[in-house]
């Protein structure tokens, strides 16, 4: 977000007052969960000393009454429900990396992390960074070998392998 004044207005997506409720929200889940699972297994104190969920059990407790205190202060909180956490545009920018970030991780599970990783930066290089295709397939190219040089060759890395290294006998 740029605190230029001059810049132009970026519509609300969401405010910061909804992802502090939803945020919060998701931890009193998890606070809940992690304080049934250590009651299950123990949370009291036997005689020889605490149980094995006791310390976490009384941290579970502390992470969900904190939880509430945040959902609390964050519905009371006037400024917060009119704070952008996001805009549209800035929104957008976020997709334009983390989309292609989750179709890599779908890549490397088919071609491998090699090949994938070479897609992946020269198609970053060309189309986020506006670089000539020639520069972007010669970086991507040179960082997956220096890659595959260093795991494979040097220490030895199981590393996800695809049927490109399975054709060279890797």
């Amino acid at each position: 977000m740029s605190n230029d004044p001059n810049a132009e207005v970026d519509s609300a997506l969401v405010s910061t007052r909804s992802v502090e409720v939803v945020v919060m929200a998701l931890l009193l889940c998890v606070a809940i969960f992690l304080g049934w699972d250590n009651w299950r297994i123990g949370a009291g104190w036997a005689p020889d000393g605490p149980q094995a969920g006791y310390f976490p059990f009384y941290l579970s407790v502390l992470l969900g009454g904190a939880s509430l205190f945040g959902i609390f202060s964050a519905l009371r909180s006037a400024e917060l429900r009119d704070e952008i956490f996001v805009g549209r545009s800035a929104f957008g920018r976020v997709l334009r990396v983390f989309i292609p970030t989750v179709l890599f991780v779908l890549l490397v599970q088919l071609l491998g992390l090699y090949f994938s990783s070479f897609i992946f930066i020269s198609a970053f290089m060309v189309f986020i960074g506006k670089l000539s295709i020639w520069k972007s397939m010669l970086t991507g190219l040179i960082f997956s070998a220096l890659m595959f040089y260093i795991f494979d060759v040097q220490f030895n890395v199981l590393m996800p392998k695809g049927p490109l290294e399975a054709a060279f006998g890797f």
